[in-house]
């Protein structure tokens, strides 16, 4: 008996420490949880914001730390350093001494109703206040359409201020126009009674439009409303006395149209977490939206349902008068002519043959890629770290910028049947037994989301009505689009896929060319020529992913030419269609530079000097200049050239590419001193 009073003790003991091994195990498993929610709220903020913390724990580690000590390496200088040909050139939008203040009298108000996408509202916003001080009006605060005919967002926001910040925009435009956030009492009960003249403003007019048509309606009525539907309401080129309003657009869209500040702190935010690891990033901007696609007749280069997607989208343009043209194009055609844009399969060849290497950072900007996620997955093949604002950010982060929105669910649910339907059918049951037909059964919504969302495609020539849910996805488009712009905008590398929108004219992608190009012009800026590229895909269609060392070393003179020639080419495109696009020279300067120098001037370019935009460009101001390094530059270039190197197969591109000096202005001596080097040293590196 005594033996098992021991045994039995000596097993409640090990069940003891048993128990206390695991308390401690419990203990210290609390303790080790409780100090990583501590550490990852010193990194990221509070814990319970990020719903998608698992997306961004899973991007993070792929972040390498950057290596300050490659800085100065030729080869990270090729493919990261300022563009050498535009470091001279600096922003400058101020107003010159004759450029007097608005009047404190006006001669009426304008009231403007936008309509369209971001870009088209940024470009009207300029315009309209262009036109205001032509006009020497008083503007009020525009109202945005894509925002206020959506049903279900947040009443903390209105129309303008949804997007843009009201108060910075009358604040930063008071020594230009007079305005203001309402029109007066009366005026406004004439605009709701529609007697007030009203101008459907065509795409592009010329100031004679609003001095001889608008200005007099002005005159009379004190009031006019301007609708504008398809973005510029004013031509681009101004004449040259007007070359302050140019300025002024500048002075609007580069300095007077901030976001508002929870648009702002999250662009910020998602900017920070991209620039952690302390490594350049590259934005791209696929520009691949449906509308774009249907325009310009490139239905064929996707499959099933999307090409068939496309050509009912262009169906309807040219119904409508949007388009002018065949129904059926040749899409092959179209995109050996640069006109379709650049699959990301293309866009990842292409950088990885330039020399960035497969950790390197990809922003994807520009909303949802049409074709879907299968299109980007060879991007992500070539590139390991390929993020957007979604992997960048939680949706309590977008709570926050979207505001208190309405329960659609709740508010919009189906309405309950009528009385009169109900009467009905209660002396239906109780008419009693006769013969009768059967009556009909009721009509059931057609359920898209079931027999899949292109189910209409096949049914009617116009497409069913939005839903409230897209009407409000198109509002929260304008946010994300906003918050691509800002990212796009401060990256070290920018590259487009396409630069045309759904009507022909430039996207948000241009916009963000030119606001680089004004307020840092020596950033790395790609204006692709989509036909060359095109040209030289075409040649290794079938072997993409083995080209060889010649089309290698072609690809890359491409590419370097894109830096400058791109962008003048861009200059003669775009800018005719939207000024935002190509602000120079009117909106820039040029410091240690000889006084203005004109397109027209016979005096030869010195080498490495800023090419010549069409107009002028004047000298800036002495407060502006400073002490530039172009001699150790030249003395590098040779050097950067020789690095240079090529492999024959893509996935094994570890090398940096090309420096952008081959430039047209660079002398045939050198540019055939580089094409030999690469010969010599066309091995893997």
């Amino acid at each position: 008996m005594k033996w098992v009073s021991v045994k039995n003790e000596g097993k409640m003991l090990f069940k003891s420490k048993l128990k206390l091994v695991a308390l401690a195990g419990l203990v210290l498993s609390i303790l080790s949880l409780f100090t990583h929610f501590l550490l990852a709220k010193h990194t990221y903020g509070i814990v319970y914001e990020y719903h998608s913390s698992v997306t961004i724990m899973s991007w993070m580690p792929k972040f390498k730390k950057s290596d300050l000590s490659i800085s100065n390496h030729p080869s990270y200088r090729r493919l990261w350093a300022p563009v050498r040909h535009f470091e001279s050139l600096h922003p400058l939008a101020n107003q010159s001494g004759d450029y007097a203040a608005p009047e404190m009298q006006s001669i009426g108000f304008i009231f403007v109703k936008i309509r369209g996408g971001f870009h088209e509202i940024r470009n009207a916003i300029s315009d309209v206040v262009v036109v205001t001080r032509l006009l020497n009006a008083t503007l009020v605060i525009p109202e945005i359409q894509s925002t206020t005919s959506s049903k279900g967002i947040s009443t903390q926001f209105k129309s303008f201020p949804y997007l843009y910040n009201e108060d910075q925009f009358i604040a930063a435009l008071a020594k230009d126009v007079k305005i203001v956030k309402t029109l007066p009492k009366d005026l406004k009960g004439a605009r709701r009674k529609k007697e007030i003249p009203s101008f459907k403003v065509p795409h592009g007019a010329s100031p004679y439009f609003y001095l001889h048509h608008v200005l007099p309606m002005l005159t009379k009525h004190s009031v006019v409303e301007l609708l504008v539907h398809s973005g510029g309401c004013l031509q681009s080129i101004l004449p040259p006395p007007l070359v302050e309003y140019q300025k002024l657009r500048c002075r609007v869209a580069f300095h007077a149209l901030r976001f508002r500040e929870e648009v702002q702190n999250l662009a910020i935010k998602i900017l920070n977490r991209i620039k952690a690891s302390g490594q350049p990033f590259i934005a791209y901007d696929p520009g691949m939206t449906r509308d774009a696609l249907a325009y310009y007749g490139c239905a064929e280069l996707f499959q099933d349902v999307h090409t068939e997607l496309i050509m009912h989208r262009r169906a309807w343009m040219i119904k409508r008068g949007i388009l002018k043209g065949n129904l059926s194009s040749d899409s092959a055609e179209q995109y050996r002519n640069g006109l379709c844009p650049l699959m990301p399969e293309e866009i990842g060849i292409l950088l990885r043959a330039y020399g960035y290497s497969s950790d390197t950072i990809i922003y994807i900007s520009g909303g949802e890629v049409f074709g879907g996620v299968k299109k980007l997955i060879p991007l992500h093949a070539m590139f390991e770290n390929v993020v957007d604002r979604t992997s960048l950010s939680s949706p309590l982060e977008w709570d926050k910028v979207y505001g208190q929105e309405a329960n659609l669910v709740d508010q919009y649910s189906i309405p309950p049947p009528s009385d009169n339907v109900v009467r009905r059918s209660q002396a239906w049951k109780n008419s009693g037994p006769r013969p009768r037909p059967l009556p009909p059964p009721p009509a059931r919504p057609k359920m898209y989301n079931v027999e899949g969302w292109w189910g209409w495609v096949a049914e009617s020539d116009d497409e069913p009505e939005s839903t409230i849910m897209e009407l409000r996805t198109n509002a929260h488009r304008l946010l994300w689009e906003a918050i691509d712009y800002m990212v796009c905008t401060e990256a070290d590398v920018f590259i487009t896929g396409f630069d045309r929108d759904g009507k022909g004219n430039p996207n948000l992608a241009s916009l963000v060319v030119g606001h680089r190009l004004y307020q840092f012009p020596a950033s790395r800026t790609y204006g692709l020529d989509r036909k060359e590229i095109a040209k030289l895909f075409e040649e290794i269609r079938d072997t993409l992913y083995q080209p060889n060392h010649t089309w290698i070393t072609s690809l890359r003179k491409q590419l370097r030419r894109s830096l400058i020639d791109g962008l003048l080419e861009e200059s003669k495109i775009s800018k005719s269609q939207s000024f935002l696009a190509f602000p120079v020279p009117e909106c820039s300067c040029i410091a240690n530079d000889s006084m203005k120098r004109s397109i027209n001037t016979s005096s030869p370019m010195p080498k490495y000097d800023i090419p010549v935009f069409s107009g002028q460009i004047d000298q800036c101001p002495s407060w502006m200049n400073a002490p530039t390094s172009s001699q150790s530059r030249e003395e590098t270039e040779e050097e950067n050239d020789k690095d240079d190197s090529a492999s024959s197969n893509l996935f094994l591109w570890l090398g940096y590419g090309d420096q952008e000096g081959d430039s047209t202005d660079i002398s045939n001596k050198e540019e055939a001193f580089v094409e030999d080097q690469e010969e010599l040293e066309g091995g893997e590196r």
